[in-house]
């Protein structure tokens, strides 16, 4: 009686197709994702440099915008030149361990902008609830403190990933109809039971960015109800306007993310070309707009941005 090997392949290079349906819009698509690049780079590098140097600007809630744009810097690095390889050179072939690497950096970046937003509702709360606290309770050294919990936090829970990730056999195919690897678009071609990767991603998503979500919303019903208590209507428009800038970017950075989720339960007749694109806005989207939002928005910066920019020239 003969036996029969089975020889399971596991694949250790993988192939991302882009944005699947649209592969012959490529180089149109490039053009938005390029824009949207390096307008990220060069607005958050600008909003960096000028917190830095500015001493008017050392206070809280600048230190935690400039946390922001670091995140916002690392969050598109990590995806768009690799898009754009894809998009411009049909360099789509990806290592096992470059394509966990990059779902590394994307998925802990995510989570420590859901922190930093976090901590900058509370930055607004202390800041119109306790005024006169305010800088005696957001010291430098607090400030400090802050920024190591929130990068221990996200690269604390994203890192069992990796190992879990090693763990598994990728024996389903190795086309990833995506333009970046992600946890749940990788694990799914593994032939292996996926309950531990199922549980462990849903503890993280509940432990880290729907509980901020939740905690920014608990700090906004506060600063409302804060805000309708002031005796004068100037007081109350005035304290607004401080977090308008705030809830723009708050909104800007999980809508998409939002809308992108409902449409995987609920969206069976959307294709996957625009799941992918959804997805892509996530990434692009807060990092281009972020520093334009708050540099618009608040005067102080707005004022620096304008003398570093014209003044100097002139």
């Amino acid at each position: 009686m003969g036996t029969v090997n089975h020889t399971v392949i596991s694949h250790t290079v993988f192939h991302l197709l882009g944005i699947p349906g649209l592969e012959d819009q490529h180089m149109w698509i490039s053009i938005p994702f390029f824009i949207s690049y390096v307008t990220a780079l060069l607005g958050n590098s600008l909003l960096i440099f000028i917190i830095l140097t500015r001493s008017s600007l050392h206070g809280p809630m600048y230190l935690f915008l400039c946390m922001l744009a670091g995140a916002d810097i690392v969050l598109s690095t990590s995806t768009v030149p690799q898009a754009l390889s894809i998009f411009w050179f049909h360099a789509g072939e990806i290592s096992l361990d470059r394509c966990i690497t990059q779902l590394f950096f994307i998925h802990s970046t995510f989570i420590s902008e859901s922190g930093i937003l976090l901590v900058m509702a509370f930055d607004r709360y202390i800041a119109i609830c306790y005024p006169l606290r305010y800088t005696t309770v957001l010291t430098n050294s607090l400030i400090g403190k802050i920024g190591v919990g929130i990068f221990l936090r996200s690269y604390g829970t994203i890192f069992p990933i990796i190992f879990l990730l090693k763990r598994l056999t990728f024996c389903r195919t190795n086309i990833l109809p995506h333009t970046a690897c992600e946890h749940a678009g990788l694990s799914k071609y593994a032939c292996n039971d996926l309950q531990v990767h199922i549980w462990y991603g849903f503890f993280v998503l509940m432990s880290t960015v729907n509980l901020d979500v939740v905690l920014i919303f608990v700090s906004y019903v506060l600063i409302l109800r804060a805000v309708y208590r002031m005796p004068s209507q100037d007081a109350r428009h005035k304290a607004l306007n401080t977090c308008g800038s705030h809830v723009c970017v708050i909104i800007l950075f999980y809508g998409p993310g939002i809308f992108s989720t409902l449409n995987h339960q609920f969206g069976y007749k959307i294709s996957t070309g625009v799941h992918v694109l959804l997805a892509n806005v996530c990434i692009l989207a807060p990092p281009m707009l972020n520093p334009i939002i708050y540099g618009v928005k608040t005067k102080q910066i707005r004022d620096q941005v304008t003398h570093v920019l014209f003044l100097k020239v002139i």
